[in-house]
């Protein structure tokens, strides 16, 4: 659900105490819409996109770019070094203001206000003066793209229009029942309570309705007096504000601030003491999904283009293959018009002789060009299967290489729906650029330009596991950084990372082992599903054949294991 007011009031409620009189020590604008506060031991996100607006203490690691953009410069110059001072919501609205004392270019203590207004499609990040004009907003709003209210650098802050709604946590039993007299009566409830008062999503409006009737698609005319007591119970629930995260097949689909039944058994609900520690959980696939969308975009489509291309190249020359096994049958008929010469004159159509390849001789018809002589016309079929044969061959080398690209594309594909940082987008850019696939710029590109490591995480028993991001350190985890006792797990004719159990010249432990695998399980494209065979054997029986693109490697010797990805170890046992 989006992060509603009251929603909104409960998150800042866990996050003011632990923030206020914080210094801020640095300044981050990891992506286009989102700003991060480093204070001591904490991380503040403040997020102003149009789908994921919030604020909330993280403790997901953000890339940044090597530039930081003008607006994250600017709230570097003003309030880096601040103190936030307080925080505050406005009452029943999704606007949230962080007070904060800094000094300004004189040396002189000042006050700003940086105010978050998680509106949907209209949020915004404001920094607002001590005078209460508009110093610089994350997105500017001008007279033509609204008349009612702009925002832009110099003009007085104002609050967003308010809606002329009811608060729900202050109306009574009575006004209540007379707001709802008036209702029209084939109005459904859920639609009426968003309609008539402020602060209620559609999903708690959904619930209401639901713990009232057993179900939720109910019109005001069958309202029989038990939608109050719904009401007044859900203001109750409201005092105590807890986390829940709502997953579907294991995935989170939703979150509230109280117990959420209308889905039954459909969705699973977990209870967290943190709200913030709960929208990490349900953002952090979102913001990798975006991550790509945004910065993968370009190199996504380069790729599934180059991919699809290749497919449909593949489907073709395998149809010509086909028609090649079928050669035979033109030298036969080329032997058997060379068999029947002296029964044949120039001019025929078609020759019917004896098929003596075959048991019991029948009768076989064969097209003859009348405009050639029958000597011509046996070596025209003799050609046609000579160039069969020819082509069978030329065709089965081309559909052996155009196979290999389709599996190397299909593993770029798969690197980029997984990719975490900006350089590994620079790493796999750089990747297709060598393979031909993108055209090389002369110009250096902006963006991170240090160099790519692997994942690395920590097995239970204390193991190193390196995990590659792309094609190209795939080989060099492979190849160069490995050992030759070190322990090579990959998906068995799965797409997916090289992972290496780095055994420090002793035998793995099969908890390692275990964990590894699931690692290698993760980092595929069988993250999603369960008892995922992974291959495992010693590096020293993994080569890179010669002249194989990057990341394809075969291996001898092997045994294999079978795991289920599991993301909460991912996370427990990751260093960076």
């Amino acid at each position: 659900m989006p992060l509603d007011a009251l929603c909104l009031h409960a998150v800042v409620q866990e996050v003011a105490p632990l923030i206020v009189n914080n210094r801020i020590e640095k300044v981050q604008q990891p992506a286009r819409d989102e700003v991060v506060l480093l204070l001591r031991g904490k991380r503040l996100l403040i997020n102003a996109g149009a789908n994921q607006p919030r604020i909330q203490l993280t403790n997901l690691l953000r890339d940044n770019p090597s530039q930081p953009p003008m607006f994250c410069m600017l709230l570097r110059k003003y309030i880096g070094g601040g103190r936030i001072t307080a925080v505050d919501q406005t009452p029943l609205e999704r606007v949230v203001t962080l007070q904060i004392e800094a000094m300004d270019e004189l040396g002189e203590r000042s006050s700003y206000r940086l105010i978050l207004e998680c509106m949907g499609r209209h949020s915004n990040l404001i920094l607002v003066g001590q005078d209460g004009r508009i110093i610089e907003c994350m997105r500017r709003v001008d007279f033509e793209m609204s008349q009612q209210r702009q925002v832009l650098p110099g003009l007085y802050y104002e609050l967003p229009p308010r809606q002329e709604k009811y608060s729900p946590l202050t109306v009574d039993e009575e006004t209540f029942s007379q707001l709802l007299h008036g209702c029209d009566g084939e109005k459904l409830l859920d639609g009426w309570l968003l309609d008539t008062f402020t602060a209620i999503s559609p999903l708690v409006a959904r619930e209401i309705v639901f713990r009232a009737y057993g179900r939720t698609d109910v019109r005001a005319s069958e309202e029989g007096g038990r939608l109050w007591a719904a009401v007044s119970a859900w203001q109750e629930l409201c005092q105590e504000g807890q986390a829940h995260l709502l997953k579907k097949a294991g995935k989170p689909s939703d979150y509230s601030y109280f117990p959420i039944t209308q889905y039954g058994t459909w969705m699973e609900e977990t209870v967290y003491d943190s709200f913030s520690q709960m929208l990490d959980d349900f953002y952090e696939g979102r913001e990798q999904a975006e991550r790509v969308r945004q910065k993968g975009q370009d190199l996504m489509k380069t790729a599934t283009n180059a991919r699809d291309r290749v497919r449909r190249k593949i489907a073709l020359q395998e149809k010509e293959y086909a028609r090649t096994q079928d050669r035979d049958r033109w030298r036969i008929c080329g032997e058997l018009i060379t068999a029947n010469l002296y029964r044949m004159e120039r001019g025929g159509s078609r020759l019917q002789a004896e098929n003596y390849y075959e048991e019991g001789c029948p009768t076989i018809d064969i097209l003859l060009d009348p405009r050639l002589s029958p000597q011509e016309n046996a070596a025209k079929y003799f050609k046609q299967y000579t160039k069969a044969k020819t082509a069978e061959k030329m065709l089965a080398e081309q559909l052996a290489y155009g196979r290999r690209e389709l599996a190397y594309l299909e593993s770029v594909v798969q690197e980029l729906q997984q990719a975490e940082a900006e350089q590994d987008f620079n790493d796999i850019r750089a990747e297709l650029t060598d393979g031909g696939y993108i055209r090389s710029r002369s110009k250096k590109q902006p963006g991170f330009q240090r160099t790519s490591k692997p994942r690395e995480f920590r097995s239970s028993s204390g193991l190193r596991i390196l995990v590659g991001r792309n094609n190209r350190q795939n080989d060099h985890l492979t190849t160069k950084t490995a050992g030759p006792r070190d322990i090579w797990l990959h998906t068995q004719k799965i797409h997916g990372s090289h992972v290496i159990l780095c055994t420090e010249g002793r035998e793995a432990d099969e908890m390692s082992l275990q964990e590894a695998a699931i690692l290698a399980a993760y980092f595929s494209q069988g993250r999603e599903g369960s008892k995922v065979p992974v291959d495992y054997t010693p590096v020293r029986y993994v080569k890179k054949p010669s002249g194989a693109r990057p990341g394809m490697v075969i291996y001898t010797t092997y045994q294999t294991i079978y795991v289920t990805p599991d993301s909460d170890l991912v996370k427990k046992l990751r260093l960076s």
